[in-house]
């Protein structure tokens, strides 16, 4: 059986542009936590949080990344993203927008305009998955994961659903092509049930409770807006719902690589970082209008 290593409160929330009101786990302070959650090396969660009406689109102007992938996952709210490729569009509820920055891009990303005319709940988390050394300048790409082609799995007795993002649950596959072996699920969950997950015992494992509260093993309760680490000292472990319940579930194989992040930029050494900001001031990530 996996055990919980560590659960984290939501640290104070602080803005990320005007648009993202969020709370950060990974590094959540400790720099080496990303180390222990490879190859997760960041995640900011917006918990849900009322905007009010504005005619100004609120967000995050163009700024660069390079060297990981960027996930991020809409619950409640729209958000509309442009980048220097080309890719643009809108995710909203049950959509994930999934960009490979790889050698280098620029994106901005804030509120949709129809959702900023009506103001309203807004809830999102953006994961940085980081990228082998060897991939670290793959060209950037871009995956559209929209809500009605997501793979589920409908639990029994129709107490729920497991919605695969990334990886594989029960043979169900996600529509999200990875690097590395990832799992990443939205887990929905009817009080009183319990669901099983399964991962190998040296991936780094974790969930975030988007909603709702849940029993580990038959034990440790963990409340909505908390984050559970889990040992590598087995495989398995289940989580029963104490009311209904949201997690957002992930697990992936560490590469066991130097990680050196800078801001936007997530390399294997100092030097790496220097060339990559060069690489951006000399315009080699493209132009894109703030």
């Amino acid at each position: 059986m996996r055990n919980i290593e560590k659960v984290f409160s939501p640290s104070a929330p602080h803005y990320v542009g005007d648009g993202f009101r969020v709370h950060n786990f990974i590094p959540n302070g400790y720099p080496s936590l990303q180390k222990r959650m490879d190859p997760f090396v960041m995640m900011d969660y917006n918990a849900r949080f009322e905007f009010s009406p504005s005619k100004r689109l609120r967000g995050v102007g163009a700024h660069p990344h390079s060297g990981f992938e960027t996930v991020t996952i809409a619950y409640q709210g729209a958000v509309a993203h442009h980048d220097s490729a080309g890719n643009s569009g809108v995710i909203r509820e049950g959509d994930v927008q999934w960009m490979t920055a790889g050698s280098g891009i620029l994106h901005k990303e804030y509120h949709d305009e129809e959702f900023s005319k009506t103001g309203g709940p807004f809830q999102m988390v953006q994961l940085w998955v980081n990228l082998p050394a060897r991939f670290k300048k793959v060209a950037p790409q871009y995956q559209a994961l929209v809500s009605e082609k997501m793979g589920r799995y409908r639990l029994p007795g129709n107490n729920g659903v497991v919605e695969v993002i990334a990886g594989n649950y029960e043979g169900v596959e996600g529509q999200g092509s990875t690097f590395t072996p990832v799992h990443l699920f939205n887990a929905r969950l009817v009080k009183e049930v319990t669901v099983p997950f399964s991962f190998p015992k040296h991936y780094n494992t974790a969930f975030l409770v988007i909603e709702g509260a849940v029993k580990v093993n038959d034990d440790s309760v963990v409340g909505k807006d908390h984050f559970v680490i889990f040992q590598n000292d087995g495989e398995s472990f289940s989580v029963t719902a104490t009311e209904d319940a949201l997690l957002l579930v992930m697990s992936g194989e560490p590469f066991n690589e130097p990680i050196v992040q800078h801001g936007p930029f997530v390399m294997n050494s100092q030097e790496e970082v220097h060339a990559a900001i060069r690489d951006f001031n000399l315009g080699k990530y493209g132009y894109l209008e703030d």
